[in-house]
């Protein structure tokens, strides 16, 4: 059997199927993507006098599919670069190509008869002990895997990735009853090591856990909005954040999804089951017409929601005409906004006695009852169920989480009052006297299974500090930090401000943590598992004291953020940052000066004070402006304006990576730090590059001079400015913005060339940021970003 996936092949390039290729692309697996062969030329084919033999004519839709990857929102490639690891073909041409590759992945039609064609074919050419799997959405794995050669059927593993590949966490795992058990275990581990996906092993059923239980979910609420006369907006402001689900909540998430492909989808299942469930998944008429007229949703302009303007309309499901958006208002949706915690929020709202409690009760008993229903047919426990709609489809809680925070006894109570079918498994657990599905004791978690509780089982790379602190407790917290023991002789350093602003707090927390590892530690991860890592200083903080004139408690306190970003780069320990989501200002310069970072693959890195007319002021002009310096080949002579000028574009125009790996490319990274492909294994990751970093008997850095461009780098780098302000680009403020920043980062007034030291540096960017902080426009835009949570350009 293959122990190691060196080279891949997915068979069908559209949406999904590139969208997969690419993820593969992402974490560095060469990867070749066929497609079928045109039948007939295109305008541009014949215009150039090609011809239906031409490569470029056979291999026109895998290259198409390939190119296009380049363009799409949100992007499936961590970084352009990835295209180079993707290769198009077809499947005439390129079969035989498939003896290279160590998994074949086929994205083809959702037709049984088509797939088992493409299956037929693959046997012919693939490699023994290669993987072969499917991508389906919904059709039989047994099916699939029927007439095939015996090594085909070991190896043949249902794979469902979500839509799009690189940002939905969900991986289902279908095994069909050949495939091998070292197949399954390996596609696991494979799926959530390499892939960085939360795997879970469904069953051989219809739309297999997610799509089974979220297609119910959605069609249970279009026919409880019909039956209660809600509108399409009142349902989706009540079925989004407000009960733990996405923005998009209900109607906006087909939209997105796409009418036709949610149909097709809820049409299988209702195909291959009988009775009530039947009459469940049946598609309401005025969908069926709504896919007739082509209003597919987002992709064709319009669906249950259509901008005309700035105005966002709903549709009206009896009339199929639009009108303005409406909002569920409700006693209830106001109680559950006072209510701390998902949990209470829930409780408030689904024994509400108005329309709101009504419609959430009426649409969330249902699909409770229905995921108890299918447990042990779709998958053997409920945290399956659970982790299934939580990493599929954004659900904070997952059905039986969801089901534990409303109080089991209490809920079943009332819907066997209405006369609802409890599963008799969930009524002789009550009767045994088990009244939740989950059980927590000392941050262990345990769920109930087949009459007893189990526990969880954990991938150790997964560290979980809620956990952590309730089993170790913490050396030492703040309001806006805690330093724990992450074990091993490595300390972690958790902010916990709100969003993880950086105030004096976490200074002060940075400067204790780093003088405690010093002492009794091999080293320091500073992260976190909050939404973000930091999305930057605390800017009311800032513009209060601004206001206010406080110029020396400012000065104060961004002379203590320098000092404690330069403890971080000097410590005689290894310190190691570990950035994931937005990592911006001055969370960026909290990683610049570490020893190593340890970014997760979706990190969002960037200078940004800019934006609130400032500049960075915690050293990062600095940390960046030596971070390209060393990402300098030795030995080459370089020209040292072009990186002061790459510097002062990335600041002055707050550009921000899209990815880990456009981090690095952007210098904020560099070689030798590191990428988490699975978010949940970063701390893990970090923790080792410490451990690492002090088995190689780690020692700080030399404090080194650095050389400037001076007075002629500066005037260098305004000319750009000064003609994007007469060309109407920028505003006479972005201008002054633009000019302190290129005298701090040519290094004030001194001949091309001079070394200057650190401090020296910092001295200029703290003068220029105590300059901008008490100018009324900077204010005024600071303002505007903490009231609007946008730029302003004044």
């Amino acid at each position: 059997m293959i122990q190691q996936i060196k080279k891949a092949a997915v068979l069908g390039s559209g949406v999904m199927g590139s969208g997969i290729a690419a993820h593969l692309a992402n974490i560095g697996i060469p990867t070749l993507l066929l497609d079928i062969v045109p039948r007939e030329l295109n305008e541009a084919e014949q215009k150039k006098g090609l011809t239906l033999e031409d490569k470029a004519v056979r291999n026109r839709i895998s290259q198409g599919a390939l190119q296009k990857l380049l363009k799409q929102k949100p992007a499936p490639l961590t970084s352009k670069k990835s295209l180079a690891l993707l290769e198009a073909g077809n499947f005439e041409d390129d079969m035989e190509s498939l003896k290279d590759v160590d998994w074949i992945i086929e994205v083809v039609v959702e037709n049984l008869d088509i797939k088992k064609q493409v299956f037929a074919k693959v046997d012919q050419f693939r490699k023994p002990g290669s993987i072969v799997s499917s991508n389906t959405s919904g059709i039989s794995v047994n099916s699939m895997a029927e007439g095939r050669s015996d090594d085909f059927q070991k190896h043949f593993i249902g794979t469902h990735f979500f839509n799009p590949p690189r940002y939905l966490k969900l991986l289902e795992v279908i095994p069909a009853k050949t495939t091998a058990p070292e197949v399954l275990s390996f596609m696991k581990k494979f799926g959530e090591d390499v892939l960085g996906k939360g795997v879970v092993e469904a069953k051989d059923t219809p739309n297999f856990i997610g799509n089974r239980i979220g297609t119910y979910g959605l069609l249970i609420t279009v026919q409880e909005m019909l039956k209660g006369g809600y509108s399409v907006g009142e349902v989706d402001s009540v079925t989004g954040p407000l009960i733990g689900r996405p923005k998009s909540a209900t109607f906006r998430t087909l939209d997105v999804v796409g009418l036709d492909t949610f149909i097709h989808v809820a049409n299988n299942v209702y195909e291959q089951v009988d009775g009530k469930e039947k009459e469940a998944f049946e598609v309401p008429a005025f969908m069926k017409q709504m896919l007739e007229n082509g209003w597919l949703g987002s992709k064709s302009g319009q669906g249950f929601f259509k901008k005309e303007g700035k105005e966002i309309l709903e549709l009206n499901p009896d009339t199929l005409e639009y009108g303005p958006r409406q909002k569920l208002k409700a006693a209830s949706v106001e109680m559950s906004k006072q209510e701390k915690g998902l949990a209470n929020k829930l409780k408030a709202l689904v024994y509400a006695d108005d329309k709101a409690g009504q419609l959430l009760w009426n649409i969330l008993s249902p699909a409770l009852l229905y995921s108890a229903e299918l447990l042990g047919e779709i998958a053997d426990d409920v945290i399956s169920i659970d982790k299934a709609m939580k990493w599929g489809f954004g659900w904070q809680m997952g059905p039986f989480e969801t089901w534990d925070s409303i109080g089991l006894e209490k809920s079943v109570g009332k819907m066997e009052a209405e006369g609802k079918e409890v599963p008799a498994w969930i009524k002789e657990m009550l009767s045994n006297g088990h009244t939740s599905f989950y059980k927590e004791e000392n941050g262990d978690i345990s769920f109930y299974k087949n009459g007893e509780y189990v526990p969880e089982e954990e991938n150790p790379k997964n560290i979980n500090l809620k956990k952590l602190k309730k089993q170790k407790g913490v050396i030492k917290k703040n309001t806006g930090a805690s330093l724990l023991d992450l074990g091993d002789g490595v300390a972690l350093l958790e902010f916990h401000s709100q969003s993880n602003a950086i105030g004096l707090d976490i200074i002060q927390m940075i400067n204790f943590a780093v003088d405690e590892v010093e002492k009794n530690y091999k080293g320091l991860v500073i992260g976190n598992q909050g939404k973000n890592f930091s999305v930057g200083a605390n800017l009311a903080m800032i513009l209060m004291e601004a206001q206010d004139d406080n110029v020396f408690e400012l000065d104060m306190v961004v002379r203590h953020f320098q000092q404690a970003m330069m403890k971080i780069k000097y410590s005689t320990k290894p310190v190691v940052a570990a950035p994931f989501a937005m990592t911006l200002g001055g969370g960026a310069e909290i990683c610049l000066p570490a020893a190593h970072i340890q970014a997760s693959m979706e990190t969002y890195m960037g200078l940004v004070e800019a934006g609130v007319g400032l500049i960075p002021g915690g050293g990062g002009n600095k940390e960046l402006y030596i971070k390209h310096l060393e990402g300098m080949p030795n030995g080459v002579e370089f020209d040292l304006q072009k990186v002061a000028n790459k510097v002062f574009e990335s600041i002055a125009m707050a550009k921000v990576s899209t990815s880990g790996e456009e981090a690095r490319e952007n210098n904020f990274l560099g070689a030798a730090d590191g990428i988490s492909v699975n978010g949940d294994h970063q701390l893990y990751d970090a923790k080792q590059a410490v451990l690492a970093l002090h088995e190689q008997g780690y020692t700080p850095p030399v404090r080194k001079k650095i050389p400037v461009v001076g007075e002629t780098g500066y005037a260098t780098l305004l000319l750009g400015a000064q003609a994007m302000l007469y060309s109407g680009f920028i505003s006479e403020h972005d201008l002054k913005i633009a000019q302190k920043l290129a005298y701090v980062i040519a290094g004030g007034k001194v001949p091309y060339g001079t070394e200057v030291d650190e401090q020296y540096l910092l001295d200029l960017e703290r003068e220029a940021f105590l300059s901008l902080v008490a100018q009324p426009k900077s204010q005024q835009r600071m303002q505007h970003m903490l009231v609007k949570g946008k730029p302003l350009r004044n």
